[in-house]
């Protein structure tokens, strides 16, 4: 016979176990003015506003492809447009919409939406609402660099890769030159306008020494326009944008955090140094592909992230919305352009600088520029 065993004695319940148990009942309960997005064991906080304002741009880019379709030298109807844009349809508004139209709709949308987020970004970055990729010197860079490809190499994908290098270059000398950006916004706005002031007279003189057929070709680099584009710098734009804004959405999360100074930013766990140059990183290339494609389109990436932040409000660094916004913008000063003055077309460039002068000088006259997250 075995010996008795003793009872064994219920394990103690410990004091987590309720806890758990309620933490595993209470459903988690998104904060004040905040959407919660799940999906399986994946879930994401989504600002109201920030998530209204972009649905609100976004039907104003629709409106805005709606009209850039129909409206135009030979004006067509959403009824006819619309079939058309899917090859049904009369031939000739099929020809008009898909060969002529639909083209320069899809530059518009990536050049202004590759200028929204390069402008958003550079502001956040340089914590100044008037640092852009325009007045810090990189349009002027990728301009440079582009016109001087056109005038001495002879094939398509030159402007692109030469955008890039200017770009990158522009922003390499404002950025050394003005002691990093972040802490000293202001000198490096300064700095970058006369970086881009002298690559700028580099563009001039180029352009005037240049034969006449080339000086020709270049020209749209430095004025900006969206008629004819080339395919393959478009396929570039596209083919950059679809890795720059993930990167620009993630960038933008840690951007936020930098509107408390480094040290407490480090204290958060944000690396500095790191997102810095990331978020230098993807401007430059956004904004020398969007110059490759479209040339320097003037007050773009200004108005663009400033429209954006009225509409989505302040809390974040809004990189979609500045996207969105952007697209809409080159989308209707394409269209002023081309019916504004018809049958002679007003290049985009000029449109958008004519639009963003007022703006801006109403933004240095009424507001003094303000430090940025």
């Amino acid at each position: 016979m075995s010996a008795p065993t003793a009872p064994v004695s219920p394990v103690a319940p410990t004091a987590a176990a309720p806890v758990q148990a309620l933490a595993a009942s209470t459903p988690v309960q998104a904060p004040a003015g905040t959407l919660l997005l799940r999906l399986g064991r994946w879930s994401v906080l989504l600002p109201t506003r920030a998530a209204v304002g972009c649905l609100l741009l976004a039907a104003v880019l629709l409106v805005a492809t709606a009209a850039a379709l129909a409206v135009g030298t030979t004006s067509l109807s959403p009824v006819r447009s619309l079939p058309a844009l899917v090859g049904v349809g009369d031939p000739t508004d099929v020809l008009v919409v898909q060969r002529l139209r639909l083209p320069r709709l899809v530059a518009g949308l990536l050049v202004g939406a590759a200028l929204g987020i390069a402008g958003c970004l550079m502001q956040t970055l340089a914590r100044n609402r008037l640092a852009t990729p325009g007045t810090v010197g990189i349009d002027d860079g990728a301009t440079a660099f582009a016109v001087a490809s056109v005038v001495g190499v002879s094939t398509s994908l030159a402007p692109s890769a030469m955008a890039l290098v200017g770009a990158a270059t522009a922003a390499a000398l404002a950025l050394g030159l003005a002691g990093g950006a972040g802490t000293s916004g202001y000198r490096f706005v300064v700095v970058g306008l006369g970086v881009g002031a002298v690559l700028g007279a580099v563009t001039n003189l180029l352009l005037v020494r240049a034969p006449i057929d080339a000086a020709n070709a270049a020209f749209p680099w430095s004025v900006g326009t969206l008629n004819a584009r080339p395919t393959l710098p478009v396929t570039l734009l596209a083919l950059g944008l679809a890795v720059c804004v993930p990167a620009a959405l993630l960038v933008g999360r840690r951007l936020g955090a930098l509107r408390f100074p480094d040290t407490v930013a480090a204290g958060l766990g944000v690396r500095v140094r790191l997102v810095r140059l990331a978020a230098l990183a993807v401007a430059v290339v956004c904004a020398g592909l969007a110059v490759a494609v479209g040339g320097p389109l003037g007050m773009v990436a200004l108005i663009a992230p400033e429209a954006a932040r009225r509409v989505c409000g302040p809390r974040g660094v809004p990189v979609l919305g500045s996207a969105l916004a952007g697209a809409v913008l080159v989308l209707a000063a394409d269209t002023v352009g081309r019916t504004v003055a018809a049958p002679v077309e007003v290049p985009v460039g000029l449109v958008t600088a004519v639009l963003g002068c007022p703006y801006l000088i109403w933004l240095l006259l009424n507001s003094r520029p303000r430090r940025l997250p």
